[in-house]
C-alpha cells in the first residue's frame, strides 16, 4: 500500500501532524517505537500541564490521550511497538523501514523527539544497583511515595513539577548541582511556598542501603551530608543515540534535524518537527511542538499535491 505521509513518532508533534494531514485527506500512518502519546504517556503521565493553551490544568496523561483519539478519530492509521530503521528512496516514494516490514510513501515527517527514552543517569555510586528498587527514572505511582523520604535530582519544569506532586504526602527533598533552577518562575514559586525542601549547588554521590534504597550522600561543597531516603527520582535530562538521528539520511545541528522555516529537512520529501529539530530561536515546548507539526503538515502537503497556490519544494 502506498500512504500519502507516514509520520514518526506519536508524540504531541507526531499525532498532531496526522490531526492537520487528515484535514487534508492525506492517507495517513503514524508509526512509534513503544506507544502513543510520547514522553507524556511514558514518562510523567501524572504531571500537571499548566501552559497548555486552553486547558487551565489538565494532566500530562490526559493530555497525550486526547491527542491519541483525535488522530484516531480523523482516520489516522496508528502502529505501536513498531520501530522505523530508516528510509530508503524507492523510485518518485520513498520506503520507511521498520523492524516488522516496510511501509511505501510519498513523503515522511520525522517526528521523533529525542529518539528512544534513555534518562541520563546521575553516576552516583550504588544507582545502577538500586534501579528499580527505589530508583526511577520517572515518577512512580503517587500511591508507591506516601509516607516516604524523597529526593528528587533536577532543576526543571519536570523534576520540580515530580516533586509538587509529591509533595503533600511525602516529604519531599529537591537537590539540584546549581545556585538557580531553570525552570519557569511560576514553578520554582510554588516550590518555595510548598513544604518541600531545596538543597542548591549539591549532587548526590552515593546511594546507599541493603534490599532497597535506605540512604543518599549529598555532596554540597566541601561537606558530605548522609540523609534518610526511600526513594531517588532522578530527571536530569535525556539522552539518545547518535543513530537516533543521523539513520535519516538528513543534514544534523547540533545532534538534531536541521530545518528551514517550513520544517523542511535537507532531504527531497522528508520533514520534520517538535523536540527532533533545531534552528535558531528553538524553544522546546508541548505547544511549539504541535504549531511546528501543523507546518510540517502544511509543507508535506505542498510537496505531495502541489496545490496552484503553493511554492512547491520538489
Amino acid at each position: 500500500m502506498l500512504f500519502d505521509l507516514i509520520i514518526i513518532g506519536a508524540g504531541p508533534a507526531g499525532l498532531t501532524a496526522g490531526i492537520y494531514a487528515r484535514t487534508r485527506k492525506l492517507n495517513t500512518l503514524i508509526i512509534d517505537a513503544t506507544v502513543p502519546g510520547g514522553q507524556l504517556a511514558s514518562l510523567y503521565p501524572e504531571k500537571a500541564i499548566e501552559n497548555y493553551p486552553g486547558l487551565v490544568q489538565t494532566e500530562a496523561g490526559a493530555l497525550s490521550g486526547n491527542l491519541v483519539n483525535h488522530a484516531k478519530s480523523m482516520g489516522c492509521e496508528l502502529r505501536e511497538h513498531e520501530r522505523a530503521l530508516g528510509i530508503e528512496n524507492a523510485g518518485d516514494h520513498l520506503r520507511v523501514r521498520t523492524e516488522k516490514g516496510t511501509h511505501e510513501t510519498k513523503a515522511v515527517i520525522l517526528a521523533i523527539g529525542m529518539g528512544l527514552f534513555k534518562p541520563r543517569k546521575l553516576g552516583a555510586k550504588g544507582e545502577t544497583e538500586f534501579e528499580g528498587k527505589g530508583v526511577y527514572y520517572k515518577m512512580p505511582e503517587k500511591e508507591t511515595l506516601l509516607g516516604k523520604d524523597v529526593i528528587f535530582v533536577g532543576g526543571g519544569n519536570s523534576a520540580l513539577e515530580m516533586a509538587l506532586l509529591a509533595c503533600d504526602n511525602s516529604g519531599a527533598c529537591v537537590v539540584h548541582r546549581r545556585d538557580l533552577f531553570r525552570a519557569d518562575e511560576a514553578i520554582v514559586e510554588r516550590v518555595h511556598s510548598s513544604n518541600i525542601e531545596t538543597m542548591m549547588t549539591s549532587e548526590v554521590v552515593e546511594i546507599r542501603g541493603k534490599d532497597r534504597v535506605e540512604s543518599v550522600v549529598i555532596k554540597q561543597g566541601d561537606k558530605l551530608i548522609e540523609r534518610k531516603a526511600d526513594a531517588v527520582v532522578v530527571n536530569i535530562g535525556t539522552a539518545n543515540e547518535p543513530e537516533d538521528m543521523t539513520r535519516w539520511g538528513v543534514e544534523a545541528e547540533g545532534g538534531l534535524i536541521k530545518v528551514d522555516t517550513d520544517m523542511c529537512t535537507s532531504r527531497k520529501g522528508v520533514f520534520a518537527c517538535g523536540d527532533a529539530v533545531a534552528y535558531r530561536g528553538k524553544y522546546k515546548q508541548i505547544v511549539v511542538a504541535c504549531g511546528e507539526a501543523a507546518i510540517a503538515s502544511n509543507s508535506a502537503y505542498k510537496f505531495i499535491k502541489e496545490p496552484y497556490w503553493a511554492e512547491t519544494h520538489k
